[in-house]
């Protein structure tokens, strides 16, 4: 019989969740677990680093750790478990949920019970970013530049994705990154160069539609310099679908190894969360990450 530690990242819910509604989602899926006979622990953290504090200490002593939030929760308790050998739920209540999409994460409370309380934990590939683990994607652009501002007005909840978006686009001026994958050089201008272990990023935009999180490979995608008119085009429409892989000014390339500079220095985002800045490098760590989908 499974035993469960729940840890909640204290800001779950901040935006577009209120605390109200993460209880909401929570409380039912521990019940069905208790239901059934699991043990099941409930944690409450008082910062990101206490939550990692807690899961690691709930998998050393065998328990599967529940990450209660979003992307960057995920992320943060990810990289316990890849160093504890622990194995990974998750319960997505965070903005954008895009790792547990691209996992196939059920939205349904009995469903993902049963999910977690049954299902085989399965074996994934993480990013490395100088020791810290990231499980969806690194990115350095525009991307991360709105991810700041977004940041910065999370109190408006939804609209602030777009208040950030606009920000970001408004002060843009394209950049000239080198990117060396495996060692190979490639030069280009443009407005962002995204690694991907999972194809989501960005609540819910299908940035690398090809990614696969067992794969051992990152797919690395890059937006060159096309005019912010047709930006916003791809950025409101084909993102979503993935559809802007198809465009020339889309580059793909995949590898494990991926040191990326700038003409200037850029913030880098990873998992819905400013990690640091450029220049980086980011390799993949395969099967690295045991979870539960």
């Amino acid at each position: 019989m499974r035993t469960f530690t729940a840890v909640v990242n204290p800001h779950a819910g901040t935006a577009g969740w209120s605390r109200r509604t993460v209880a909401a989602r929570l409380h039912p899926v521990l019940r069905a677990l208790s239901d059934v006979g699991a043990k099941v622990t409930l944690e409450h953290s008082s910062s990101l680093q206490h939550a990692v504090d807690l899961a690691t200490v709930a998998a050393e002593r065998g328990d599967v750790v529940l990450a209660v939030g979003g992307d960057g929760t995920v992320g943060a308790l990810a990289g316990a478990m890849v160093r504890t050998g622990g194995t990974l739920g998750i319960v997505p209540v965070g903005r954008g949920n895009d790792f547990a999409r691209q996992l196939n994460i059920p939205a349904d409370t009995a469903a993902l019970a049963r999910s977690l309380h049954d299902a085989e934990p399965r074996i994934v590939d993480v990013i490395d970013v100088d020791g810290r683990v990231v499980v969806g994607s690194v990115y350095a652009g525009i991307d991360a530049v709105a991810n700041g501002y977004f940041n910065r007005a999370r109190i408006l909840g939804g609209v602030a994705y777009h208040y950030a978006a606009a920000r970001a686009l408004a002060g843009w001026r394209a950049v000239s990154y080198r990117v060396a994958i495996d060692g190979t050089p490639h030069d280009l201008r443009g407005y962002t160069v995204v690694a991907a272990n999972s194809g989501y990023f960005g609540n819910g935009r299908h940035a690398a539609p090809d990614a696969r999180v067992d794969d051992g490979l990152l797919d690395v995608v890059a937006l060159t310099d096309v005019p912010k008119r047709t930006f916003v085009s791809i950025a409101m429409r084909e993102l979503y679908t993935g559809a802007h892989v198809n465009r020339p000014e889309v580059l793909v390339f995949r590898g494990r190894d991926v040191r990326v500079e700038a003409d200037r220095p850029l913030p880098v985002g990873g998992d819905g969360e400013l990690i640091g800045t450029l220049p980086v490098t980011v390799r993949v760590r395969p099967a690295a990450l045991r979870v539960l989908a």
